[in-house]
């Protein structure tokens, strides 16, 4: 049999919703209760702090390692096109010293060439009178070492590049013995004080004095060694040369 209720308000009350609510109001409770606590509070606190460091460090490390990476980028490339500027210019640096060495080898062969030349003159200039030359020869070698050349390797810091110094004006020191008769012996003593009075000569020692016979006459020879000598530059006058053309 089937009945309905026409009166509002009998019958069965419906389940009550209020649980749900009750239950969620206490998790809230117990929350909030929670939250009150220091430890838990501090705790939180650091867990954000440290998050946020952790962010900053992350965002500078990564902007440093950007800058850094730029900047390795151009120095590589800016070693690379240099690498090729210094290359040349040690290339460079390598034949001014080649050819600085045979320029300065070149000099010094070009004075040792006025030597004899200056000591014919000299001999010349100081013979006096009634004395002659029989012999002058040249009693030591040719002691010029011929300047070396750079290797163009990399110079240290402070260390100067170029060729091994060279003077130009210097020569070998050329010792020679000179021969000779006279009749006069006072003529020998005048002669060796012009010899060593010249600015190309110095170190003049008498070796021997004899009396010889030439063509039935008693005259007197003699043997002398001297040594060339750097003359001071004021000693040394430069002329012009003229030659005419036809």
């Amino acid at each position: 049999m089937i009945e309905i209720n026409l009166l509002p308000g009998t019958g069965k009350k419906p389940r009550s919703k209020g649980a749900p609510g009750a239950s969620l109001a206490g998790v809230a409770s117990g929350v909030a209760a929670r939250v009150r606590d220091p430890y838990l509070i501090s705790a939180v606190a650091s867990v954000l702090v440290a998050g946020s460091l952790i962010g900053a460090a992350y965002w500078y490390q990564r902007a440093q390692y950007n800058a850094l990476n730029e900047q390795l980028q151009k120095a590589m490339q800016d070693s690379t096109r240099l690498s090729g500027v210094i290359r040349e210019q040690r290339k460079a640096q390598t034949q001014r010293d080649s050819v600085l060495a045979q320029v300065e080898l070149i000099r010094s062969f070009d004075n040792k060439r006025f030597v004899w030349p200056h000591i014919m003159d000299e001999i010349s200039r100081a013979l006096p009178p009634y004395t002659w030359i029989t012999s002058v020869v040249q009693t030591n070698g040719s002691t010029a070492q011929p300047a070396q050349p750079t290797t163009g390797k990399p110079a240290k810091p402070g260390e100067k590049t170029g060729p091994p110094p060279v003077d130009s004006s210097s020569v070998p020191k050329v010792q020679f013995r000179l021969v000779g008769n006279t009749v006069d012996i006072q003529a020998l003593t005048r002669f060796m004080k012009l010899l060593e009075a010249s600015p190309f000569i110095e170190n003049v020692q008498l070796e021997k004095s004899s009396i010889i016979l030439v063509d039935g006459k008693e005259v007197t020879e003699f043997a002398l060694t001297a040594s060339y000598q750097n003359p001071d530059p004021s000693a040394i006058k430069m002329q012009p040369v003229n030659l005419s053309v036809r």
